[in-house]
């Protein structure tokens, strides 16, 4: 259906969603996000739209191309990185200020294994596999052809199907095991701390060098029970609530009003697989405080 030429502001609002989604789902990181939305919609703004016969898949391409340019940008800075690398968490329940387009694809997991993808793996696979686009547009994004985007996204899928096949516990478990291990951290209780890890758990944490943080993943339930106890004793945190990030319960843990860590974790049979402590101050400041 033809357009009249000029972005009308419902018009947008409809397909906002979709152009931060697919910039998230690329950059991983939600200022990134917003600054790509924002771009895309000054473009679509000043451009004449007569001839574009869908309107989202329009808009979802401008936002791919210039994350896909910004992707490219920040590889240096994205490789010297001090430590492990978490995606920015994005505010996903009753907090988040704004209609977010959900599905496993932004999980927190998910994005931690698109972060090994190369930029033009993360763009294919994104265009492909989440919003359908063919393979002839996606190749106009990466300047490509349809056959190497093609492999592009094939490559990419085979290697985050690790993810996709692992369980996921429900939000209600996943609240209930956060809050179970917080309990037991702040009682210093190791036996139940143990318990509710997998003897092979991974802790990772993320701090950017900013503040102090296991610059590698720990492994092992009791190495991981004894940290943090060890970080509650050294923080002294006094506050904490369950948020909803990236699609499932996070605890916020704070000090004085100010939002020191931010925990997420994999869950299976009752036991936590993965924890993550994100820690980054530049990436906790959007979650907010208390």
């Amino acid at each position: 259906m033809g357009r009249t030429g000029t972005l009308a502001e419902a018009d947008w609002e409809a397909h906002r969603a979709a152009v931060f989604g697919a910039a998230y789902r690329i950059l991983g990181t939600v200022a990134e996000a917003e600054d790509v939305t924002q771009e895309v919609w000054l473009r679509a703004a000043a451009a004449d739209l007569s001839e574009v016969r869908d309107l989202r898949a329009w808009l979802v391409t401008v936002a791919a191309r210039t994350s896909y340019n910004v992707l490219k940008s920040a590889r240096v800075r994205r490789e010297s990185y001090v430590g492990p690398w978490l995606p920015e968490p994005l505010l996903t329940g009753p907090d988040a200020g704004a209609q977010v387009l959900m599905d496993e694809s932004v999980s927190t997991a998910m994005l931690v294994v698109m972060e090994t993808l190369t930029p033009a793996e993360r763009v294919a696979l994104v265009l492909h596999d989440v919003f359908d686009l063919p393979f002839g547009e996606i190749a106009e994004v990466l300047g490509s052809t349809p056959a190497a985007g093609r492999k592009l996204a094939s490559r990419a899928r085979a290697r985050i199907a690790a993810v996709g096949e692992r369980p996921r516990a429900s939000k209600a478990e996943t609240q209930r095991v956060l809050e179970a291990f917080k309990a037991a951290a702040d009682a210093g209780d190791m036996a139940r701390l143990i318990a509710l890890l997998h003897p092979e758990a991974v802790y990772v944490a993320d701090g950017g060098g900013k503040v102090t943080a296991a610059r590698r993943p720990v492994h092992g339930a009791e190495q991981i029970a004894l940290l943090t106890v060890r970080q509650i004793e050294i923080r002294r945190p006094d506050a904490f609530r369950i948020v909803e990030v990236n699609g499932l319960p996070a605890m916020a843990t704070y000090q004085a009003g100010e939002l020191v860590w931010l925990d997420t974790a994999e869950i299976s049979d009752g036991r936590i697989t993965t924890f993550r402590r994100l820690v980054n101050p530049e990436k906790l400041a959007r979650v907010g405080h208390t």
